[in-house]
């Protein structure tokens, strides 16, 4: 609660709380909250590229579909990928950076070495040639995404494992004969739990932004999907004339992935005592 307090108090990152918690509700009642939730998905070649209206706020696409209507349904889009891709990579990342982190040896080196192979190799270059290698499509994205990001949890858990493994209270655990299991995800991870939270909340930010990138190179979402990269792609032929096409699905990923961004930001200062001892 004290954290929470405290990252209230910072008002870049409540602007970035409050960015988040509207995408969430946005994309919760997206099929209410469109405009046009029917024909989003259907071509309507008569009213094609029409500049924003008192009827179409966003104008129309392409295929006159309603780009308003679109862009609220790719943020449910969005989000999914950006929280199956992030719970995904934590699930592979942080148990290898609890047991690279616990203890010494040649399992900790390979597993560490491992990690680093990937963090070596740029996230999209390997997500590009991973989805490449995979049928192309939104769960070709995610899982690409998903391993392309769990080194980032690894080596966070790994560092975090590696601080609390010598402090006292995991001293004196050992000493009345508590196993290392209990002691690693009983004690060391609530203990490295805001480090995992904070690489988590940028991540989305991060995952969101790739993805978009990844679907406008056409490894991503494919059509008809309201993927906002996808729309960013397919409004390129019509620039600058129709600027409305690629303008707002842009700003959409611009203000999401701004929202993660600050929101993690303010969570790593809230939860971090020595940033907060830093400030003062």
């Amino acid at each position: 609660m004290n954290a929470l307090r405290l990252l209230l108090r910072d008002p870049v990152a409540t602007f970035g709380l409050a960015i988040v918690l509207l995408a969430v509700v946005v994309a919760i009642f997206a099929p209410w909250l469109a405009p046009y939730p029917d024909d989003a998905f259907e071509s309507h070649l008569l009213r094609r590229l029409r500049p924003p209206s008192a009827e179409h706020p966003f104008g129309t696409d392409n295929l006159g579909r309603d780009i308003l209507s679109r862009v609220i349904l790719g943020t449910r889009n969005a989000l999914l990928v950006a929280v199956s891709v992030v719970v995904a990579a934590m699930a592979i990342g942080v148990p290898i950076g609890l047991a690279a982190g616990w203890r010494e040896g040649w399992l900790s080196e390979t597993l560490m070495r491992v990690t680093d192979v990937f963090l070596a190799v740029p996230q999209l270059i390997l997500a590009l040639a991973l989805g490449q290698l995979l049928a192309p499509g939104i769960t070709a994205a995610m899982v690409a995404l998903a391993l392309t990001y769990w080194p980032f949890f690894g080596r966070t858990v790994f560092a975090e494992t590696r601080r609390l493994r010598s402090a006292l209270f995991v001293d004196a655990l050992a000493g009345i004969g508590a196993r290392p299991s209990r002691i690693l995800f009983l004690h060391v991870l609530p203990n490295a739990a805001p480090a995992v939270l904070v690489r988590a909340t940028i991540g989305m930010g991060f995952t969101i932004l790739t993805a978009a990138i990844l679907g406008f190179l056409g490894v991503g979402a494919a059509p008809p999907s309201p993927d906002w990269g996808l729309a960013v792609s397919e409004a390129r032929q019509h620039l600058p004339e129709a600027w409305w096409f690629p303008t707002f699905p842009g700003l959409a990923i611009l203000l999401l992935v701004l929202g993660f961004n600050l929101l993690g930001d303010g969570l790593r200062d809230a939860a971090d005592p020595r940033l907060r001892r830093s400030r003062r």
